[in-house]
């Protein structure tokens, strides 16, 4: 079966490393797996770079489209709250260009893809001859713009009166983007766009979506090779980064440190509670941008790691992996730390409770309880025995129910329901209801 991804980029954020990995595991268990991106970062051969059309008319629409999208966002250019990520449009400059580009195959998957694919176009024309399989990363696709709600619930109204835009409009642009997608999905036929969502959260939110929530929606988790994060002699690991063999080491993982909605504040003040009840305590953080926070204990920070060999060897540098989101889907960072062996305490939202079963292989606390997040970190890293005991589990369940090649074959799975004899694109069309 040949399966197109097609997704923004193949390896820059977790989505597209999330996307990059599944592409991985089809390979792996046989599938002719290719991948479509507007930017590539790897050097994959199987991984093909969108190539921009060129010619003079084209440009010129390009540009009129470009400056139309940019003069809504920019509307709340002042009246956008500081703090907040990304805001994505449903239009894309590239209109219908990305279609030409789309080889032929038996299904499309598609990915993180905003700015890159247009809504309208490509769900008008696509729908009616190859069965799409659209794998969920955040809520974008359900919401006005937003790719985590952070509290508002108005994505499963209408939109509108938008935080994240500082808008205090009911038809501001959120409104206008939630409209547009009610408007394409409301002509597309159940049986045309087949959902997975990596975690039962995201699952349970699409389902109450007024957008989407007449398709299907499968929950399959992320995978990742669970030999590349594996654990590493720790001490020599140690010895490698300059950390002292007897520190009780905490790791914190985020693409972006400083994001508030990853958390690192709080756990800033779950340290100032829980330091001096754990002795040789230390804080190690991987990511962009180190916060300028004060921390009482030892802090090292690696900056931005790009390798995941090495990734791995910080991941078994730590004691104890902390995740600390206040709204997440199935954060790639949690596995990769349980593959590498270390057990993990985090906020029970989103996704997070999938991975992390309370006293197994870490804890869970209520979302931004920051004494309870203290007694939790002292809790693991005050008993060696506990600690070591829950690493192994957290390994075994890596390999058990997170590896490429088991994701592999359930997304090969529902692919073949989709083509198959019987199946809604049997003879290669549509099938009419």
């Amino acid at each position: 079966m040949k399966i197109v991804q097609l997704s923004k980029n193949d390896r820059s954020g977790g989505a597209a490393r999330a996307a990059y990995r599944l592409h991985q595991g089809l390979q792996l268990v046989g599938q002719h797996s290719v991948m479509v991106v507007e930017s590539r970062t790897s050097d994959d051969p199987s991984v093909v770079t969108f190539e921009k059309p060129m010619d003079g008319l084209e440009l010129v629409r390009r540009g009129l489209r470009q400056v139309r999208i940019a003069q809504d966002a920019n509307r709340y250019r002042r009246s956008r709250p500081k703090g907040y990520e990304e805001f994505s449009d449903d239009r894309s400059a590239y209109a219908s260009a990305v279609l030409d580009q789309i080889p032929a195959c038996d299904v499309i998957n598609l990915h993180w893809i905003p700015g890159f694919v247009d809504y309208r176009t490509f769900f008008k024309r696509m729908t009616r001859s190859t069965p799409i399989v659209w794998t969920l990363h955040d809520l974008n696709p359900l919401t006005g713009g937003c790719h985590y709600s952070l509290g508002c619930d108005r994505y499963l109204a209408h939109c509108g009166t938008c935080p994240q835009l500082g808008s205090d409009k009911p038809k501001d642009l959120s409104h206008e983007i939630w409209e547009r997608k009610r408007r394409v999905f409301s002509r597309a036929p159940p049986s045309t766009l087949h959902f997975v969502a990596p975690s039962r959260w995201l699952g349970g939110e699409m389902r109450r979506s007024p957008i989407l929530g007449r398709f299907g929606v499968d929950v399959i988790p992320y995978g990742l090779d669970v030999e590349e994060f594996a654990p590493r002699h720790r001490g020599s690991v140690r010895d490698l980064l300059g950390i002292p063999r007897d520190a009780r080491v905490l790791l914190f993982v985020a693409e972006e440190v400083g994001n508030e909605r990853k958390g690192f504040t709080c756990l800033v003040k779950a340290l100032a509670q829980c330091a001096g009840k754990i002795p040789n305590l230390m804080l190690l953080s991987v990511g962009r941008n180190r916060p300028a926070v004060p921390i009482d204990i030892p802090w090292r920070h690696l900056g931005s790691v790009d390798n995941d060999r090495f990734l791995s060897m910080v991941y078994s540098a730590a004691d104890l992996f902390a995740i600390c989101s206040l709204q997440d889907n199935l954060p790639n960072t949690v596995l990769e730390a349980i593959a590498c062996g270390i057990p993990v305490v985090g906020h029970a939202v989103g996704g997070i409770p999938d991975m992390i079963r309370n006293g197994v292989n870490g804890l869970t606390v209520p979302v931004a309880d920051v004494e309870a997040l203290g007694a939790a970190i002292a809790d693991v890293l005050r008993d060696t025995a506990r600690c070591a005991e829950m690493g192994a589990n957290a390994r075994r369940i890596a390999v058990e129910e997170y590896s490429l090649e088991l994701q592999g074959r359930r997304y090969s799975e529902l692919y073949a329901t989709l083509v198959e004899p019987g199946g809604p694109y049997r003879d290669g069309h549509l099938q009419q209801e």
